[in-house]
């Protein structure tokens, strides 16, 4: 493909990731959230997995910065996530307690 074919391609799938995004609900966010995340884990496994047997130092170097980069990730969606469930749990708090 050339330039302007995978430009094209990238410019399309931001419109549509941002709208299929911004129509799903706050209470289906937290799901695809963790789903999200466990897909984040398993290329994290998988960058490890392909640095062990890396020859070249230039790429070994550039398969460290993606490690890096997908652990800060994996462990910035778990925190976001995390917060969302306890919005959640704090609803659910305050509709339990009985009205002064």
């Amino acid at each position: 493909m050339d330039g302007v074919a995978l430009l094209t391609v990238f410019v399309l799938a931001v419109f549509v990731g941002y709208e299929v995004i911004s129509k799903v609900s706050s209470t289906l966010h937290t799901p695809l959230m963790s789903g999200s995340n466990a897909i984040s884990g398993i290329v994290l496994v998988g960058t490890i997995a392909v640095a062990a047997h890396t020859e070249s130092t230039a790429i070994f170097v550039l398969e460290l910065i993606a490690i890096v980069l997908a652990t800060i990730n994996l462990v910035g969606g778990f925190v976001v996530t995390d917060r969302m469930l306890q919005m959640f749990r704090g609803r659910a708090r305050k509709a339990k307690e009985p009205p002064a």
